[in-house]
């Protein structure tokens, strides 16, 4: 039996071919928008992560480094996560992801840490320089740069969790 084609069917099947493949206002890239959700949200917890330890508002944390959560360990595995969903575990975008959020999450819990901390003590120093000394008027250096190994935890339990319900709603 041949099957006999309306112009409404035709119409039809063209409509829903169109807007199933039409652009929508936001690309749907689950795991730039994990990453990027993730590093925002972590951000904004510093604010009441800092009141929480220090009794005190201050909204220039959401544009620090360093506190808690890490943003970058939460930036980088919910990326990691999401791409495990999205192309599977044995993917080398996955591997790939795995090994920059390593790279990361060490260097955040270790150089960048201990970098912050020597910062505290050439502060220090600075400060208890007498006056006439060259140094003494120096702006003191940037000591929240790293994180503790808490911190960073924290920061890829976030990603993870952000990743995850991502995943669900899409």
């Amino acid at each position: 039996m041949d099957e006999v084609l309306t112009m409404a069917d035709v119409t039809a099947s063209t409509h829903t071919t169109t807007t199933s493949t039409s652009p929508s206002l936001l690309p749907s890239n689950l795991p730039l928008f994990s990453a990027f959700l993730s590093f925002a949200l972590a951000q904004f917890l510093k604010i009441f992560t800092t009141w929480y330890k220090e009794k005190r508002w201050d909204s220039k944390r959401m544009l620090d480094s360093g506190g808690m959560p890490s943003s970058h360990s939460a930036t980088v595995s919910a990326l990691t996560v999401a791409i495990g969903f999205q192309e599977g575990t044995g993917s080398p975008a996955f591997a790939v992801a795995v090994v920059l959020a390593c790279i990361v999450m060490y260097d955040a819990s270790g150089v960048r840490l201990h970098a912050g901390r020597q910062a505290e003590l050439l502060n220090q120093i600075v400060c208890e320089l007498p006056p006439e000394h060259p140094l003494s008027n120096v702006r003191p250096l940037r000591d929240s740069l790293g994180h503790t190994p808490l911190q960073v935890v924290a920061g890829g339990l976030l990603g993870c969790i952000i990743a995850f319900f991502m995943r669900k709603s899409n």
